[in-house]
C-alpha cells in the first residue's frame, strides 16, 4: 500500500508538472530571466559606445544617480499624471458600473461589450485617432470654430491635459469591470432594507453600496494607476515630447542614451513601487474585505 500511495503521488506530481509546465517554462524565458539581465546590469557602467563596460568591475554609482533632482522630478511629474488620470476614471466608471449593473440581465453583456469594444482596435491607432482630433486644423477645433465659439484654434494637443485625456481613455475599461464586479455582487436587499428604514438614496449609496464596492475601487485603481505610470507611447505621442514619464525616461536610457545600466536601475526602481503599491492595495483589500 505504501509503495502504491508513493506511486500515486508521483503520477500526481508527473500530471500537475505537465500542466504548470508550458506556464512555467513561459514565465522563465520571457519574465525571470530578462529580471536576472536587468538585476545583472545595474552594478556595471555604461560603455563608452553604449551597453555595457565589464571591464571596471562592479559599482553601485547607478543608484546614487537615483538622487538627482531631474529625475525626481520626472517622477512627480509621472506619479501626478497617473493619480490625476486614476481619479478621473473613477469618477467617469463608477457611474457607467453601476448603470451597467442596473441594466436588465440581457443588456449587460451588450454594455460590457460596449465598453470593452475599444480594446479591440491597435492602441497607436487610437492614440493617433486623438491626434486628428485634438490638432489645430483637428476636427474638434473646427467645430468650435465653425460654432463661432473661438476664434482662433486651440492648443490642445501637446499638452499634459491631452496627455491625461489619452491615459483616460485608454485605461478607463480597466476601471469599469472591476467595479461593475463589485456593484453586481452587491445584494439588493441590503439597499432595499436600508430604503425600508427610512435612507435616502443618497445615504443607502455612502452607507451601503459605497463601503461594500470598495475593494472593486482598490483594484480597478491599480488597474489604471500601473499601466499610466509606466506608458511612454501616450506622453510621446499626445505630450509632442514635451511631458517626460517615467517611461519615457526607461525607454530613453535604453535606445536613446544607450545607457543600460542607468535604464535598470530605473526599470527595477519602477518595478520595486508597483510591488509596495499591489502589497499596500492586497492589504487594504483583505482588511476591508474581512470587515
Amino acid at each position: 500500500m505504501a509503495r502504491r500511495g508513493s506511486a500515486g503521488t508521483a503520477r500526481l506530481a508527473r500530471a500537475r508538472l505537465t500542466l504548470i509546465g508550458p506556464g512555467l517554462s513561459y514565465l522563465t524565458a520571457l519574465l525571470l530571466l530578462p529580471l536576472a539581465l536587468l538585476i545583472g546590469y545595474t552594478v556595471f557602467q555604461r560603455g563608452r559606445f553604449g551597453g555595457i563596460d565589464y571591464d571596471d568591475g562592479a559599482t553601485g554609482d547607478n543608484f546614487a544617480r537615483l538622487a538627482d533632482p531631474l529625475y525626481a522630478g520626472v517622477l512627480a511629474d509621472s506619479l501626478r499624471l497617473a493619480a490625476i488620470t486614476t481619479v478621473l476614471a473613477l469618477l467617469l466608471g463608477y457611474p457607467t458600473a453601476y448603470a451597467i449593473a442596473r441594466l436588465p440581465r440581457r443588456w449587460r453583456t451588450v454594455a460590457l461589450v460596449l465598453v470593452v469594444l475599444p480594446f479591440w482596435t491597435s492602441f497607436l491607432i487610437r492614440t493617433y485617432a486623438w491626434i486628428v482630433l485634438l490638432s489645430s486644423q483637428g476636427v474638434v477645433n473646427k467645430a468650435l470654430t465653425g460654432a463661432g465659439l473661438i476664434d482662433r484654434p486651440l492648443e490642445l494637443l501637446y499638452t499634459e491635459p491631452a496627455v491625461v485625456l489619452g491615459l483616460l481613455h485608454s485605461y478607463l475599461p480597466l476601471m469599469v469591470l472591476p467595479l461593475y464586479s463589485a456593484i453586481e455582487r452587491v445584494d439588493t436587499g441590503l439597499t432595499e432594507a436600508s430604503a425600508d428604514l427610512g435612507a435616502r438614496p443618497a445615504r443607502t449609496f455612502l452607507s451601503v453600496t459605497l463601503p461594500l464596492t470598495v475593494p472593486g475601487v482598490l483594484t480597478g485603481c491599480v488597474f489604471v494607476f500601473v499601466p499610466s505610470l509606466g506608458n511612454f507611447v501616450v506622453p510621446e505621442l499626445l505630450g509632442g515630447g514635451r511631458t517626460v514619464l517615467v517611461g519615457n525616461l526607461i525607454r530613453d536610457q535604453f535606445l536613446t542614451a544607450r545607457d543600460w545600466p542607468f535604464g535598470s536601475v530605473l526599470a527595477l526602481a519602477l518595478m520595486a513601487f508597483l510591488v509596495l503599491l499591489l502589497m499596500a492595495q492586497a492589504w487594504a483589500g483583505h482588511r476591508l474585505g474581512g470587515r
